[in-house]
């Protein structure tokens, strides 16, 4: 695909992008490029390729889940304004 000047002149008013004259040239022989660039990719053999997440086939390290920190919540709810059945009360926000 090759766009011409008068299309390029058309996109850029679309999207109010203001051109100087010698803009409209090398606007269109980038846009033809990067055009070419996917032609390129497209005409690449893919039959038979599985989607990959990622390029590279990498495995996540995960660490053990160990809780780290001691139990302090005795000590939050001893300072709560208002706790019932060891549930922290606020004021109602919605009515």
């Amino acid at each position: 695909m090759s766009l011409s000047l008068d299309q390029i002149r058309r996109i850029a008013d679309l999207a109010r992008i203001a051109l100087a004259p010698g803009e409209a040239e090398q606007t269109r022989d980038q846009l033809n490029g990067i055009f070419g660039l996917i032609e390129a990719m497209q005409s690449a053999h893919t039959a038979g390729v599985e989607p990959m997440a990622h390029a590279q086939d990498l495995a996540q390290r995960l660490r053990e889940d160990a809780v780290t920190e001691t139990d302090r919540r005795a000590a939050f709810q001893r300072i709560a304004p208002q706790i019932e059945a060891g549930l922290y009360l606020v004021p109602k926000v919605i009515e």
